[in-house]
């Protein structure tokens, strides 16, 4: 085994970078771990037959009626019954699915009563034409349905496009640099919020941003859509990771004052910045008040990456004046960095506990950013019982592994 490899048949056989005592990771995490449990067989279960209760409903519906009316007195109905399965049928069927439960239940009723010889009596006839009324009711009721979700699907597919516009994915090599971004927003079914995730080749190398604005809604995008529209050009452009923050702080001071009532006051992004040099194993990394990134190194051992000097968000400039710095570590072939919002570490599982990225991940070997974050992500909502209180954006980056030739091994 070479030097710096990890024996995947004994992958605790190092120490992972934890001193004696420290907690032991979750084996819940890291490719060289157990699986992560799926979802119990009994809940499974109860999915599974759950939704098959619901779409036979209709026709549960219809053939106890249909006894009820059979093993009673001809003075006794089942109307009720009756009306209720094109009803529930409605926003479960088809058009032509609900169409039929009605034409059965129609026919059902009409049968019976032929049967009983009650047709000809008008409480006959009139419980005949209420459930004839009801079935027709149905169909529209469908209509409205299904209008309604073309409708939510074209909404659908709109938030999908401005998702990849204003948060496109990032290619999976940038630079010579292995890449993963992941979003998870908290919001059901929402696509795209206050956080955000942008990498940039440039000349002095590949330049790297998450950020979380604050605040919710239309105006959290409009304001993320600024940051990486300033990012990307200033990437290019500024010669050092610190006049790209500097530029950032005056593109959110310009979009500040096209705003209106709280937020053209407290409108602020926190964010970190990283450099990573073309040929140079380190990153260079400036903080703006953000969670602190994570160094993944090969053998499993984890380094935060805390900022020394604390700094303001970016938009908040006007409290006051502190110079940017760029601070710089290591960052050898096959480590990882890792960027993330808060949204991971103040994901709350039933007890109110945070969860705690640098102890789930500690010891841990990933040998690619795209696993490390689909396992974190799942990790994170298994704790959090799938109900995360604010977005997450996670954005993972690798430097690959340098042969013996010199050249670079992507694993």
């Amino acid at each position: 085994m070479r030097p710096g490899e990890v024996d995947e048949e004994e992958p605790y056989a190092r120490a992972g970078g934890r001193l004696p005592g420290d907690p032991v990771p979750d084996p819940g995490l890291g490719e060289i771990a157990a699986p992560l449990p799926s979802a119990r067989p009994e809940q499974r279960w109860r999915t599974r037959y759950g939704r098959t209760f619901v779409r036979l409903l209709p026709v549960l519906l219809i053939v106890v009626a249909v006894l009820y009316d059979v093993l009673t007195p001809r003075y006794f109905t089942a109307a009720p019954l009756y009306t209720a399965a094109p009803l529930v049928a409605a926003p479960l069927y088809s058009r032509r699915g609900t169409i039929l439960t009605g034409v059965v239940v129609v026919a059902a009723v009409v049968g019976l009563q032929l049967g009983k010889g009650v047709i000809h009596y008008v409480d006959s006839f009139t419980e005949l034409l209420t459930i004839a009324t009801v079935a027709a009711l149905a169909v529209l009721v469908n209509a409205f349905v299904r209008r309604t979700g073309e409708r939510l699907v074209s909404v659908r597919e709109i938030a999908e496009a401005a998702q990849r516009a204003v948060l496109p994915e990032p290619a999976e090599r940038i630079g010579g640099f292995e890449i993963a971004a992941c979003y998870e927003a908290a919001q059901a079914d929402a696509f795209i919020g206050g956080d955000l995730y942008a990498v940039q080749d440039s000349a002095r190398g590949v330049r790297l941003i998450v950020g979380d604005v604050r605040g919710k809604g239309m105006g959290a995008v409009a304001a993320v859509a600024v940051v990486i529209g300033a990012f990307r050009e200033a990437a290019e452009q500024e010669a050092t990771l610190e006049a790209v923050a500097q530029r950032l702080e005056r593109a959110l001071a310009r979009e500040g004052t096209r705003r209106e009532g709280l937020d053209a006051f407290e409108g602020f992004t926190t964010a970190v910045l990283a450099e990573l040099p073309h040929g140079d194993g380190v990153v260079r990394i400036v903080n703006r008040g953000h969670p602190p990134p994570l160094l993944l190194y090969a053998d499993g051992t984890l380094l935060p990456l805390p900022a020394r000097e604390s700094a303001l968000p970016l938009g908040m400039g006007e409290l006051g004046v502190w110079p940017d710095r760029a601070e710089e570590a290591a960052f050898p072939g096959g480590a990882t960095l890792l960027l993330y919002t808060d949204g991971l570490s103040e994901a709350r599982d039933a007890r109110g506990a945070f969860y705690e990225p640098q102890e789930r991940l500690a010891g841990r070997v990933f040998r690619h950013p795209g696993r490390l974050l689909d396992t974190l992500a799942e990790d994170v909502r298994r704790h959090s019982g799938g109900g995360m209180a604010d977005d997450m954006a996670l954005l993972a980056v690798r430097r690959p592994c340098a042969t013996p030739d010199g050249t670079d091994h992507f694993s």
